[in-house]
């Protein structure tokens, strides 16, 4: 059951981009909807387990913050999407892997390893690659800007995961716990952050972009990440990185089959170099408990 729940998280957070291209709403407005759309599924699964949720208000309070990372995140990852495609934006997001190590080591003094040190460059060459370098036959309405706003994207979502996992360290509580209290910061930041920074933020949408938004907020933010949380930590390590790895791999499948996503020759191999450097930083992580990351949501 426990591959069966990880497996579903994964292929839930997959549609992600999809959903979010599917919908077609401005970036800011497809965060504050995410959010909004999650949140009383969420509150009514804690409400359950309430009684086991221990963790101090001020624990509580930093996976809050945490959120307003992940806030920032989306509505750049959004960006990136139109900009680039929902494939290429979401191998793009998961170069947070490499941030979530810097942090690691600037702050918490988590030196990387050899291999973190080899694999980085690997995964910024294959970055590079993804843009095209100007060429014609490049995937993307504006490359460049979906390249940049991608690794922006990965840069917050790696503080993200870095401030939620501290907030989680030495703290026993039911994954709707600390799901419930990133989802409520990403939420309060959006009602911030939507209005101000995105012009086009519009409260008024109509179906079946509110359907697609739905589907987002309900799968791919709530039922995805308590299913990932939920089966990562209780898996062998190598097999939770491979798992996570997949689900990159799988959006980019997504929208080939929908949205015929055609890469260029160079972003295939762009493509290639960054899960080539995924896999080396998830599997040298691996060897360290509960140290795996989730996938871009």
């Amino acid at each position: 059951m426990t591959h069966l729940a990880g497996f579903a998280g994964i292929s839930a957070i997959s549609f992600a981009a999809i959903f979010v291209r599917l919908a077609g709403t401005a970036p800011g407005t497809t965060t504050f909807f995410r959010a909004l759309y999650a949140l009383p599924f969420l509150v009514l699964v804690w409400l359950f387990v309430r009684d086991r949720d221990v963790r101090p208000r001020n624990v509580r309070l930093m996976a809050v913050a945490a959120g307003t990372f992940l806030a920032i995140d989306l509505t750049i990852w959004h960006v990136s999407i139109d900009a680039i495609g929902a494939g290429l934006a979401t191998v793009l997001a998961n170069t947070q892997i490499v941030f979530v190590g810097v942090f690691a080591w600037l702050i918490s003094g988590e030196k990387p390893s050899r291999r973190n040190l080899i694999v980085a460059p690997i995964i910024f060459a294959g970055v590079v690659l993804i843009s095209g370098l100007g060429g014609a036959d490049s995937y993307g309405d504006d490359p460049l800007l979906g390249v940049i706003t991608g690794v922006t994207a990965g840069f917050f979502y790696g503080a993200f995961i870095f401030t939620l996992r501290r907030s989680s360290q030495g703290h026993d509580a039911p994954t709707a716990g600390p799901v419930l209290d990133a989802t409520t910061g990403t939420f309060l930041a959006a009602v911030v952050i939507a209005p101000v920074f995105t012009s086009d933020f519009d409260l008024t949408v109509t179906w079946p972009a509110h359907g697609w938004l739905l589907a987002l907020g309900l799968l791919a933010q709530a039922l995805g990440w308590l299913f990932i949380a939920r089966a990562l930590p209780r898996l062998p390590a190598i097999e939770g990185s491979l798992m996570i790895l997949a689900q990159p791999m799988m959006t980019v499948l997504w929208a080939q089959l929908l949205f015929d996503e055609d890469l260029s020759r160079l972003q295939w191999a762009g493509v290639a170099l960054v899960l080539a450097g995924l896999v080396g930083g998830l599997v040298t992580r691996a060897n360290r408990p509960r140290e795996i990351e989730p996938a871009r949501t």
